[in-house]
């Protein structure tokens, strides 16, 4: 594998679910158990400019080949 693409990643994004008063509603770990058995790293989260997290951003190489996709 060349460094290039050692270095090369792909992002997917999880919106963690909301209930109506736009609070985190309930448990995504069903969500996260799956993107973490594709393969893909949790690596930082997207926030609201008031508070509160918009997205949770995760990472894998890209060269990645998984069953799951």
């Amino acid at each position: 594998m060349s460094e290039s693409e050692a270095n090369r990643w792909e992002y997917e994004t999880l919106r963690p679910p909301r209930d109506e008063s736009q609070k985190e509603a309930e448990d995504p770990k069903a969500e996260l158990n799956q993107l973490g058995a594709e393969g893909w790293e949790f690596v930082e989260t997207i926030d609201y400019e008031g508070g509160g997290t918009k997205y949770l951003v995760f990472k894998r190489p890209a060269n990645r080949v998984s069953q799951y996709d």
